[in-house]
Parts: structure tokens; C-alpha cells; sequence
């Protein structure tokens, strides 16, 4: 069985990075699939980031799935993550509970797709729909770059639909 799985260990701490790597090779002796979470590993990086913000930066790009803010004060950072699937805040947070029974969904996007999209959640089952109203001063400021965008599709009555109500605002 060969699997697509990879592990990112991203810290600020040289001495931290070589902890886990030892730490990890004594509980894989203990795991009766080891050898699936070996070729896991193969994969895996544990990278050495020169401040939070940067491995913070590193997190972003990659977009994983999960993504384990284990630090004092997980929430600091957690307004600068922008990419990741579900996030685990704090030592306490392990991603097996976020699986299986803190209520959030693992059916999340793999592959860096966290970038643009979300996990399934309730929401993913919700009707919604979306409402605008504008303003005169509203369809002044945004009607003209509307037509403009009509125009160049070719949808010449959605322009007029715009340069029409923008014309009535100019006469009153």
C-alpha cells in the first residue's frame, strides 16, 4: 500500500526539530502499521524556520489539510493563517479529536487545495442566498466600472441597465 501522506514540521528551534525526530523513531517501533507510516515519512519535512511569522509564511503556501498551532499562545497567530483546512490550537488540540469528536468535518481539502477552497461542514448543506441593494451614491460609485465590465463582455443591455439609472441620477 503506498501512501500519498506528508507531515510538515515547521519550528523555530533547531533542538525542538531533532526532539520529534527522536521522539518519532521510539513511538513508530510501538505502532503496529509502521511501515505505512514510514513511507508517510519518506515524504515529510521537518524544516527549520527562522521566525514565527516565516513558518507561518511556509504554512500558507503549503495550504495543508491540518495544521497544529502547538504553542503558548496559539491564538496570536491564528488571525495570520489565510490556508489550511482545519486548524488545532494549543498542546491540548490533537488532530484526532478534530477527526472523530470535537464536531468540526474531515472531509477537508488535501494537496495545497485549502488555498481556495474550505472543508465540508453544515454550511456545505445550507441554502444561501444573496442579497444587494445600492444606494444612489452607491450606484454612482460602482456603476460606472460595471458598465465598463458589461461592455467589454458584450452584454450591451447589462450596460444600458447601468448607464440608464446612472443618466436618471445625472437629471434629477
Amino acid at each position: 500500500m503506498l501512501t500519498q501522506a506528508q507531515v510538515l514540521l515547521i519550528a523555530c528551534e533547531r533542538a525542538l526539530l531533532e526532539a520529534v525526530r527522536d521522539e518519532l523513531a521510539r513511538q513508530l517501533a510501538t505502532l503496529p502499521r509502521a511501515s505505512i507510516a514510514l513511507q508517510a515519512l519518506e515524504k515529510s519535512r521537518l524544516i527549520l524556520a527562522a521566525s514565527l511569522d516565516a513558518a507561518i509564511a511556509i504554512s500558507n503556501a503549503y495550504a495543508p489539510e491540518h495544521l497544529i498551532l502547538n504553542l503558548r499562545d496559539p491564538r496570536a497567530l491564528l488571525q495570520k493563517v489565510e490556508n489550511a483546512g482545519s486548524v488545532f490550537l494549543g498542546a491540548w488540540s490533537p488532530e484526532a479529536v478534530g477527526d472523530y469528536c470535537s464536531g468540526t468535518n474531515h472531509v477537508l481539502p488535501t494537496y495545497g487545495y485549502a488555498r481556495a477552497w474550505s472543508g465540508v461542514s453544515v454550511a456545505s448543506f445550507v441554502k444561501q442566498i444573496t442579497v444587494q441593494q445600492l444606494s444612489p451614491e452607491g450606484l454612482r460609485a460602482v456603476g460606472p466600472c460595471a458598465a465598463t465590465l458589461a461592455r467589454a463582455e458584450r452584454l450591451h443591455a447589462h450596460e444600458h441597465a447601468v448607464t440608464l439609472r446612472l443618466a436618471a441620477l445625472e437629471s434629477k
